[in-house]
């Protein structure tokens, strides 16, 4: 199992930035951030394989939030700009074990952290 440890979040206006972070306990292959809002599906927001640093973003948020990796820490982080009131959401991190977007392709997930962004 990898334990994640998430950090980050907050409330912003729009058009402003945040940066979440979240520390694995070990290489895990491929890294992701997905967020939720009540009621509705966890949704993949960006993926990074751990080896290659090959990334992927959700149409939703391509061109405004980047994920990178600092492999020496075993950390992700989604740098997210221009933010908008539809960003509302609780904001996880996950690892393991396939590349995507997809829910079912994690298996370890972090506490999740909100991020609300007012008009």
């Amino acid at each position: 199992q990898v334990h994640l440890l998430q950090t980050g979040g907050g409330s912003v206006q729009t058009g402003g930035s945040l940066r979440l972070s979240c520390a694995a306990t070990s290489d895990s292959g491929v890294m992701a951030w997905f967020r939720q809002v009540p009621g509705q599906l966890r949704e993949g927001v960006a993926c990074i394989n751990t080896q290659n640093h090959n990334s992927r973003v959700s149409d939703s948020v391509k061109g405004r939030f980047t994920i990178s990796l600092d492999n020496s820490k075993n950390t992700v982080y989604l740098q997210m700009d221009n933010l908008q009131p539809a960003d509302t959401a609780i904001y996880y991190c996950a690892a393991r074990r396939w590349f995507g977007l997809k829910r079912s392709y994690y298996q370890d997930w972090s506490q999740g952290t909100q991020v609300t962004v007012s008009s």
